[in-house]
This record gives structure tokens, sequence and C-alpha cells, in this order.
């Protein structure tokens, strides 16, 4: 599988019913536990005092990451993302390209 950075922001549509939106977080938390489970997110943050995301991901293309990766999360269709592909870096000091790499 190939690695994305993802920001993701969510704007809730105005007027959306409160018990809608709790709903769609709380599944949100359980969909983004079944999708790190499968390999397909990796790690989340959330910049200090944002509202927005940035993970690191994985899918076979970004078409998958988009459809069938994103496009299950419950709040999906109230984000919007930037994606950007990444590749490994020949200094990074991690696994893939540390020494013996």
């Amino acid at each position: 599988m190939k690695e994305f950075l993802v920001v993701l922001t969510t704007t809730v549509p105005e007027g959306t019913d409160p018990d809608e939106v709790t709903r769609r977080r709380a599944a949100e938390a359980v969909r983004a536990r079944e999708l790190a489970a499968t390999g397909h997110l990796a790690r989340l943050w959330r910049p200090v005092g944002e509202l927005r995301s940035i993970g690191l991901w994985r899918a076979d293309d970004e078409a998958d990451l988009r459809e069938k990766v994103l496009g299950t999360l419950p709040l999906w269709p109230w984000m919007t993302a930037e994606v950007t592909a990444l590749q490994p870096h020949p200094n990074d000091p991690g696994p893939a390209g540390g020494p013996g790499a």
C-alpha cells in the first residue's frame, strides 16, 4: 500500500440536528478504529487549537483512498480533504530509510 498525508477539515452544515452530529461523531470513532485495524489509518493528529485532523493513511492509490477508505467515514460528506502522496526519503531514520534498508 502507498502512504498519504491527509488533512481533513469538517464543516457541519448549518441547521444540522445536534443529535445527528453526535451520532456521526460516535460512528466516526468506531470507523477510525476499524480502518486502523486494517492498516489504512496509521496515525492521526489534531493541531493544537484547531478543528482539523492530519493523518497518515494507506491505500493502493489515491482513488482507492478517497472512495474505499475516506469515503467510508461517517463525517466524509461534511469533510474537505487535502491529499498528498508520500514516498520514502533516503534519509528517513525510520525502518524504511534506516541502515540496511
